[in-house]
């Protein structure tokens, strides 16, 4: 690489050599386009107000899952497949049995001859793999591969037994906490106004810490780095010497050492790209990060630490990518081979019980009466455990499982906010704006209870300050700790909440019974002085998104009396990652929103008038209702009571004595895994109950564990099976969806985001040290937009322990997910071909498809290059 910086902002003398020019400036846009790819290999981490679960290898989607394994080793020195000892545990209890070992030793072959030599690929034998999980410690299992990546402090700890790189974690952490600060601090950075790597310089430059460490002379270099952040990080790979075929993975493995606030900051440039805004946040990171490491390079020129360097990254970096490390090669597909043969163990049980199934289902009768309620549930594996018992409460009743949106792409905004949640997948972005009111209140009241909102949220910021203050903190628990007793007593007892809920925090309780969307299209101002903003939804667009919404679900005929669409949500006290337990689909929010309005347009005469004319005729008699299914306690609330007519009264109350059967049924299935013994009715239900009220319990629900596949068909397919919660359910009827648009929607979509919350299971199981957020018991909140284990370190990435673990066994199995469609082959390749995101998953194997045929008789699996091949 050149020794000269490109693109400075001063004149470059060069001589008029045209030559030099090209070559510097095409030397610029090469490693500018490495630059880009290393960033494009971090996923992005939602802050904790609306947290999603994030597939955290999406940035290796265009490797295959083999080889993301072994570039996880050398490159974040992680490892993400299971112990050999799971293994071991799961061919004890014939999880896992020879026909399945074989299967995974033929369909792996072309790969073990490519990784580890035809000789040795050929000892891949049924009796070497039980050889291999009974011994549990093969070579090479402990130790990173010969070519992986380190950075200079890592070097440099490893020759002086120093701890410089926990020490420059905590720095960038400490400064990324200060400038990312969403209002938690009650003193504000005053470099925030600045870009982040030009502000982190000036305080650099004037932050003596480094050199009290043990690092004089750190504020001079950091003084001579550019200004500029692109330019900064070639300086430093000038003088790192760094190869210019391992910048990717070098630059890539520096965002690993921080890769906590990388994909934070991946997250803020994401959204800021959603609408069109280009964000240049994570390489200025970059560069502060490699800014430690060339300060400690270059203050540092003793031979032996130099020729450290040299030998372990640079003359190393000259040999090809994956050069064969044999010990940790065969350590990593053996274990890679044994992650197959356990994924074939699940989809042989499953295909052969579906199979069963629908072999001995009966057809159902085209006279069939007419059903009193439909229930639309999220297609959530939570909600597959509640369906079932609805389901058998009454033959009555009909569930339906579609993405708990329902189609309505979102913003929803509180009284007394100038935006809102978006109600929608983080695929996408809100179409609508809808604001929140208060029933059959004139606008002179609704001004009043937003001033009134206001000014309590104003005093109880000043009250938050007052208690937190570095000054007045100890005064204000010696003169009031003890006014505080009676409160700490009943939320110890989980009699009342520890704190307010946020949707309804400033409002009178009788005010916060009456608020609710107003979707009628109008222009008006969203706070006390500010410009009026367009918010509701015209009626041609309502029209449009129902009529979208009843085609996805296949529900444009046969309307029950009652239809009820069920969004869900999680209740908990003292949880940082409450937003986890709600619907991912609705952005990381309840889903009240989505199904209050839903609810709304589909009662409405003149959206019912307007899809007549599209042949949706939804009966006089119909009513839809908005239900939210909290998942923490099996409770569910009926929204806007007040609008049902006479006629329908009758029609609730029996809902609702369906609905509690249903929930007590659920609560006892759940009551095992939360560690409920009793099943008396009343007593274990109130011991469910009492966990989202408990301040102390680490394990409030187990949301989406276990989570292992995505069935998307008719109900029938599975109507007749006991998932025991593991499978995403979503109804669709391929006869219904000619244009398959439905199908394509689903498959780019509702398939990709289960992807993203199934990855995100697996790699805080595998490895919760790196792809989790380890102890929920020992985590503060930095910033509000995540948290530390402890006091320090980098920002934490993924699911606690206690959300995937109860202390002796692991509640989430690591399988990736199996995705079975009822659709034609040839259809599933037309989207499969189109959307390259969708192809790379499969063909990459980041999750498994199959076709269901002959109405859940046959089935196929893809291969992978469009092709399929028959399973049962």
């Amino acid at each position: 690489m050149s020794k000269k910086t490109a693109v400075l902002k001063e004149p470059v003398e060069l001589n008029d050599d045209v030559e030099l020019v090209e070559s510097v400036a095409g030397e610029m846009v090469a490693l500018t386009g490495q630059i880009t790819q290393a960033c494009k290999r971090v996923p992005p981490l939602w802050p904790l107000k609306n947290f999603v679960a994030v597939n955290p290898f999406m940035g290796l989607a265009d490797q295959s899952f083999a080889t993301a394994c072994s570039t996880m080793r050398r490159v974040a020195h992680a490892d993400i497949l299971s112990p050999l000892s799971f293994y071991r545990q799961h061919l004890e209890s014939l999880r896992i049995i020879d026909a399945d070992l074989q299967t995974a030793i033929d369909e792996s072959r072309e790969l073990l001859i490519a990784s580890l030599g035809e000789p040795v690929a050929h000892t891949f034998t049924i009796a070497y793999l039980k050889d291999a999980v009974r011994s549990a410690a093969p070579e090479g299992r402990n130790r990173l591969p010969e070519d992986a990546m380190l950075s200079v402090s890592e070097v440099f700890d490893s020759v002086r037994d120093t701890n410089w790189s926990r020490f420059i974690v905590e720095e960038c952490s400490k400064w990324c906490g200060a400038y990312y600060d969403q209002g938690q601090s009650a003193w504000r950075m005053p470099w925030r106004s600045l870009p982040p790597y030009a502000g982190w310089k000036q305080a650099a430059v004037l932050d003596q810490t480094p050199e009290i460490m043990g690092l004089p002379g750190f504020r001079d270099k950091i003084a001579e780095l550019p200004a500029e952040p692109l330019q900064a990080i070639e300086t430093v790979l000038n003088r790192l010497e760094v190869p210019a075929n391992k910048v990717e993975e070098f630059l890539h493995h520096e965002l690993m050492t921080l890769s906590g606030w990388s994909a934070y900051v991946q997250y803020l440039a994401r959204e800021k790209g959603l609408y069109g805004t280009e964000d240049d946040s994570l390489v200025q990171l970059l560069a502060i990060r490699l800014a430690y490491d060339y300060a400690l390079y270059a203050l540092h020129p003793d031979p032996q630490f130099r020729d450290a360097w040299q030998t372990k990254v640079v003359a190393r970096s000259k040999k090809p990518i994956g050069a064969r490390d044999n010990a940790v090669t065969l350590d990593l597909m053996t274990r890679y081979v044994l992650q197959q043969a356990f994924e074939r163990g699940f989809q042989r049980d499953l295909v052969n019980r579906l199979a069963i199934s629908n072999q001995l289902t009966i057809p159902g009768r085209k006279d069939e009466p007419r059903k009193a309620v439909q229930a639309a549930f999220c297609i959530d594996v939570r909600s597959e455990v509640y369906r079932r018992n609805l389901e058998v409460v009454s033959p009555a009743i009909e569930t339906i499982g579609f993405a708990g949106f329902f189609a309505f792409f979102i913003e929803y905004i509180q009284i007394g906010h100038q935006h809102g949640s978006a109600q929608c997948p983080v695929l996408f972005t809100p179409k609508f704006r809808v604001r929140e009111t208060v029933k059959n209140a004139s606008a002179e009241e609704v001004d009043d209870i937003l001033s009134k909102r206001i000014r309590r949220k104003l005093v109880d910021k000043a009250w938050r300050s007052f208690k937190t203050s570095a000054v007045s903190c100890f005064p204000f628990v010696e003169t009031t700790g003890l006014m505080y007793g009676a409160k700490l007593i009943t939320d110890t007892f989980g009699i009342t909440r520890t704190v307010v809920k946020p949707s309804v925090d400033g409002f009178d309780q009788a005010v916060a019974k009456r608020t609710a969307p107003k979707i009628e299209f109008e222009k008006r101002s969203l706070g006390m002085g500010a410009d009026p903003t367009e918010t509701g939804i015209v009626t041609t667009a309502q029209v449009d998104a129902a009529a979208t919404a009843l085609g996805a679900m296949a529900l444009t005929s046969n309307f029950a009396r009652l239809v009820a669409l069920c969004g869900h949500g999680s209740t908990t006290v003292n949880n940082p990652y409450a937003s986890g337990l709600d619907c991912g689909a609705c952005g990381g929010h309840t889903g009240e929103a989505n199904v209050r309005v839903g609810a709304a347009i589909f009662n409405h005469p003149d959206i019912r008038a307007g899809l007549a004319e599209r042949g949706i005729v939804i009966p006089d008699d119909t009513w839809f209702i908005g239900v939210l299914h909290d998942t923490c306690t099996d409770d569910l609330r009926i929204y806007d009571e007040d609008l049902i007519p006479a006629s329908h009264q009758k029609d609730v109350e029996q809902l609702r004595i369906w609905l509690e059967k249903a929930s007590h049924a659920t609560r006892k299935e759940r009551s095992d895994s939360l560690g409920i013994s009793t099943k008396t009715p009343g007593i274990m239900d109130e011991q469910v109950r009492v966990r989202s009220r408990d301040w102390a319990q680490v394990r409030p629900e187990w949301a989406l564990a276990n989570n292992a596949a995505f069935i998307a068909a008719p109900r029938e397919r599975t109507k007749n099976l006991n998932l025991g919660g593991r499978s995403f359910l979503h109804n669709y009827h391929s006869e219904a969806d000619p244009e398959k648009a439905v199908l394509e929607l689903i498959m780019i979509a509702p398939m990709v985001v289960a992807n993203w919350i199934n990855m995100q299971y697996y790699g805080s199981t595998v490895n919760n040290e790196r792809f989790g957020s380890g102890n929920k018991v020992l985590h503060n909140v930095i910033g509000t937009v995540g948290v530390l284990q402890g006091n320090g370190g980098d920002l934490q990435v993924g699911l606690p322990i206690q959300s995937v673990h109860d202390g002796q066994q692991a509640m989430h199995e690591p399988l990736r997910l199996n995705v079975f469609i009822e659709a034609s082959q040839e259809e599933m390749n037309r989207i499969i071909e189109k959307h390259e995101n969708v192809r790379q998953l499969l063909d990459n194997q980041w999750l498994h498809l199959f076709q269901i045929a002959e109405e859940g008789k046959r089935y196929f699996r893809y291969n992978g290059n469009l092709s399929w091949q028959a399973v049962n």
